[in-house]
């Protein structure tokens, strides 16, 4: 059997407009933001369909944004197609998006906790860089790292593309050594050092708030990016808080994901790059990206059989 996985997908996802043209052309899209609207302290719909892009990529509205523009997305899905998901996964806060999917938490529970770590990941005090290494084995990568110091692995996004994560001087000095063996590095523009043990503070201040939180049992099974396994509800408090220092093994998930039998792994929310990045980790995968009216009536088609 063909098994179906939804995707959902973390920062650096975001754009100016997203969720826009699914709210109008979709009730039960625009009654997602009106849901997440409600819990937050500024003008959610506004900053995801106007802008301004500074503003949309500040981390704590980045978070709260995407994970709402995602489950936006999925309500379109839900109305316009058939397709249930045997398992659902996300990339960093994505993973937010997925288990709201798996109807573990509301759109208001799940909005406020985004915001708490969109709010907890700004305010960290440990400022450093993060880059994305190219044309490397992770291994190889692994190795810079741990000999290198003050630089740890942050994101395996496929084989071949690790984001490291640290202080500036080690993050650059691992930069230099990858170039040297004839990698590609690529630098992303974030605040701080996020996945890294430098970023401690952050997941102290929110793991109160999700340990308070109600989660419900999961109506479909969650495969987690931290631990690259399927999860039970009652792991999912401790995840969401080593989530915030421990690497996002999406390239692990996914490969645990394919040899449970997964075949096709539709993304849903902006972006498209979760979509690339299996197609990377495997080429005979099936990947859709759903994100706007057009894209669903696209995945329509491709998605019949499955």
């Amino acid at each position: 059997m063909n098994k179906v996985a939804f995707c959902f997908p973390g920062q650096g996802s975001q754009r100016v407009g997203m969720g826009s043209e699914m709210a109008r052309e979709f009730p039960e899209a625009a009654a997602v933001f009106d849901e997440a609207s409600e819990e937050v302290d500024f003008d959610l719909r506004k900053v995801c369909f106007d802008g301004p892009i500074e503003r949309l990529s500040e981390t704590d509205v980045t978070q709260p944004a995407l994970v709402t523009a995602s489950l936006a997305a999925l309500r379109a899905v839900q109305a316009r197609l058939g397709v249930k998901p045997d398992v659902v996964i996300g990339h960093s806060v994505g993973e937010y998006a997925a288990i709201a999917a798996a109807e573990s938490v509301n759109v208001g529970l799940v909005t406020r906790l985004v915001r708490e770590r969109g709010l907890a990941m700004a305010a960290s005090r440990a400022k450093g860089a993060m880059a994305a290494v190219l044309g490397l084995a992770d291994e190889e990568v692994e190795r810079l790292c741990a000999e290198t110091g003050d630089v740890w692995p942050a994101n395996y996004n496929c084989p071949g593309q690790l984001v490291i994560s640290g202080r500036e001087g080690g993050v650059a000095a691992v930069a230099e050594k990858a170039r040297d063996l004839g990698g590609k590095v690529v630098r992303l523009r974030v605040s701080g050092a996020f996945h890294s043990p430098l970023v401690e503070d952050a997941a102290q201040r929110l793991e109160p708030v999700v340990r308070a939180a109600q989660f419900g049992e999961l109506k479909t099974r969650l495969m987690s990016t931290v631990s690259s396994k399927l999860e039970t509800v009652d792991r999912i408090p401790g995840l969401l808080v080593e989530q915030v220092t421990a690497p996002v093994r999406f390239t692990q998930a996914v490969q645990g994901l394919l040899s449970d039998g997964v075949r096709t792994f539709v993304e849903i929310g902006p972006g498209g790059v979760l979509g690339g990045l299996v197609k990377r980790i495997d080429r005979s995968a099936t990947a859709v990206s759903i994100g706007t009216p057009e894209e669903l009536s696209a995945a329509e088609a491709s998605l019949a059989g499955s």
